[in-house]
């Protein structure tokens, strides 16, 4: 014989029931997500105001903020000079990211080892193996190649870097510069350090990461040509945007097409939204205006 509850529990036991019916679950449905307006262009078009805009709305929970060769030092003064400046705005993006659920990857090429030992060093490397879907002989060659213009894809580059794009009055002398990623940038607990192809896919695919936005130094070169960079990321299938205002090119007045440095700069930004990827402005994420450089004079 099974015996009747006690009523005086009943309306307790209703309760109860209500409130596990009204909690609300965690899923992507129930995060505030992204909403980003991208800037992209044309691949049969040449006119810069060929711009077309569109909305889209990304899971934070599901992108990756990639910081590329922000290095304590830089053999050019000018460029160097830059990287300080873009430490500050760099620090609001990636604090709000981190807030919103996102990874965040520090990529300062070649200098890695400073950081042997380091949590966000190690969690990177012991991300397990995700097998790339591009196509190369061994997973160290992809892991850590160079990028090169994809003449199949992209046109020459708008601007001519041949002299590796030195700015300043008197040019300077190329040396290895840099020792580590510049201090000023925050490295968080719970970040993660890799300059390495394989080691960045595998931290991707660990926590299924579909969007990546870029930012960091220098976008002709190591932002576009990296193995964690634009060509890269977006041979690897994912949703790649350029944080525009974010970066900086290498680029001399002097050399074609004979514009000043950061208008040389836009050029490369409008070939990358034509060729590779869509860009948008920090100022989407965090409040304030799109960061502009303290030489960047034009009206």
């Amino acid at each position: 014989m099974v015996s009747r509850p006690n009523s005086r529990w009943l309306p307790m036991l209703l309760g109860l029931i209500v409130l596990l019916y009204n909690t609300p679950q965690t899923n992507a449905n129930d995060r505030e997500m992204l909403n980003l307006t991208l800037r992209s262009r044309s691949a049969t078009g040449s006119n810069k105001n060929d711009a077309q805009h569109r909305e889209v709305q990304w899971d934070p929970q599901k992108t990756a903020v990639v910081i590329c060769d922000m290095w304590d030092d830089h053999w050019c003064a000018g460029a160097a000079s830059r990287v300080v400046e873009l430490t500050e705005p760099i620090n609001n993006l990636i604090a709000a990211m981190r807030a919103k659920g996102a990874i965040i990857i520090h990529a300062p090429s070649s200098v890695v080892d400073y950081y042997q030992g380091t949590p966000q060093r190690v969690r990177a490397q012991k991300a397990p193996f995700a097998k790339s879907p591009i196509s190369l002989s061994t997973s160290e060659r992809w892991g850590t190649c160079w990028c090169w213009p994809d003449p199949n894809r992209e046109t020459d580059l708008p601007i001519d870097d041949s002299d590796m794009g030195c700015d300043c009055d008197k040019k300077c002398e190329i040396r290895e510069a840099w020792t580590r990623q510049i201090n000023k940038l925050q490295i968080a607990k719970q970040d993660f350090i890799t300059d390495h192809g394989q080691e960045f896919f595998n931290v991707l695919q660990q926590h299924d990461i579909d969007n990546i936005m870029i930012m960091g130094v220098h976008l002709n070169m190591c932002v576009l040509g990296r193995p964690f960079g634009i060509r890269q990321a977006t041979k690897l299938g994912k949703n790649v945007a350029l944080v525009r205002d974010l970066t900086d090119s290498m680029y001399n007045h002097r050399k074609r097409p004979f514009v000043d440095h950061f208008s040389g700069h836009d050029l490369v930004v409008e070939h990358v939204e034509r060729f590779w990827c869509p860009s948008f402005t920090s100022d989407q994420l965090v409040n304030g205006s799109p960061h502009r450089f303290a030489a960047d004079k034009r009206p």
